[in-house]
């Protein structure tokens, strides 16, 4: 596929226009719906959690909206520059970082601590994006391509590894290549590193933090520890199917509300969920996702710019990917990796890089016209 510049430039009242507002309103219900949900896990009260996640989305939310008005070009033209700059955030994370709970994954930027990791999710997609949008169709199989693309993928997985934060790199894999696939890579190379990755599996294993594998062991038998690491998975579970087909209501959490759950504003928010709304209710914010990878997808379809259809499908299999994960993992269907919800779980880093992403999006719908040179 040949990629062309074709110079439209849109005014502001049409960029306005531009925006889509079915998107838009998605985002702001599934906000309303963490924030109510946040306001639920501090017991009923305005305390320092849901206070947090409000100002967050508010700010990121504002932040998404200003960013979005950036021509696609911008995002075209430093794409590589923003993944040195967050591949040099996470060298500066691994060496001098934030430590907390075992785990070194935090910059100290005095305002926020960030985490890099969340923003590689994003910035991955954008630059392998950038990188196939030049490369001819019959160069993206060849050996200097998939080298590239892959050293460009692997090293910041290497880095995550090391914080350590399995659940993160293992999410950074799956976008990434999402995006290697769309770009055209033949399927046999994913079949012969599937393979591949089985068989050196035992060895890898051996490398594991003795708490990563007891989170594998655990969730192969719940029941072995109850008390200890099979805890998590066994409260979740029993919230999530006490919540029945409507849920207990509002508030009315008792698993949440006795503090049986662990996390429950981070990685098992949509335990919480569950038990208040019920089937019924889980079924609803999942529609919600459902909608938003809908219309991420579909503007993907309508852009003239190779760059921009490719993050837009990359990025909106990284939600599928983001919600499953979350989701299959409070349900036991996954090992526990620790893998915040989008926009619903607490915590700066995660919001701030969903936002960004949207905010590429939304600017691709603006510019639909335009073809990236």
């Amino acid at each position: 596929m040949q990629h062309n510049s074709f110079n439209t430039q849109p005014t502001f009242f049409q960029k306005v226009k531009g925006f889509d507002y079915i998107l838009v309103t998605c985002i702001l219900l599934l906000g309303l719906i963490s924030i109510l949900s946040m306001y639920s896990t501090d017991n009923g009260e305005f305390l320092f959690h849901s206070k947090s996640h409000i100002s967050k989305f508010l700010i990121f939310f504002t932040l998404m909206v200003f960013l979005s008005f950036l021509n696609i070009k911008f995002w075209h033209s430093f794409a590589y520059l923003f993944y040195v700059i967050i591949l040099f955030l996470l060298i500066w994370a691994s060496l001098y970082g934030v430590k907390a709970s075992g785990s070194q994954r935090w910059v100290n930027l005095y305002f926020i601590n960030l985490q890099p990791s969340e923003l590689m999710k994003i910035t991955i997609i954008v630059c392998l994006a950038k990188y196939y949008h030049r490369i001819p169709v019959n160069k993206v199989n060849s050996f200097q391509t998939i080298l590239t693309s892959l050293l460009i993928l692997i090293l910041p997985i290497m880095l995550v590894v090391t914080q350590p934060d399995l659940g993160t790199s293992i999410l950074i894999a799956l976008s990434g290549l999402v995006v290697i696939w769309l770009a055209g890579m033949n399927i046999k190379y994913f079949i012969y590193s599937f393979i591949t990755i089985l068989i050196s599996m035992p060895f890898a294993i051996a490398f594991l933090k003795p708490y990563q594998k007891l989170r594998i062991l655990t969730f192969l038998d719940p029941d072995k520890d109850p008390l200890g690491a099979g805890y998590q998975i066994i409260q979740s579970k029993i919230a999530v199917g006490s919540g029945g087909l409507t849920g207990k209501g509002f508030l009315k959490g008792t698993q949440s509300y006795l503090e049986f759950l662990p996390e429950k504003h981070t990685d098992f928010i949509f335990t919480l969920f569950a038990e208040e709304h019920g089937f019924l209710g889980s079924l609803g914010l999942l529609l919600i996702y459902i909608i938003i990878i809908y219309r991420v997808l579909r503007i993907g379809v309508i852009s003239r710019s190779y760059f921009a259809k490719l993050f837009c499908y990359g990025y909106g299999s990284a939600i599928f990917f983001y919600v499953s994960v979350n989701m299959s993992m409070v349900l036991g269907l996954l090992p526990i990796v620790g893998s915040p919800l989008p926009i619903m779980s607490y915590g700066g880093s995660s919001m701030l890089a969903t936002m960004i992403g949207f905010a590429i999006v939304m600017s691709a719908k603006i510019n639909y016209k335009q073809l990236v040179a």
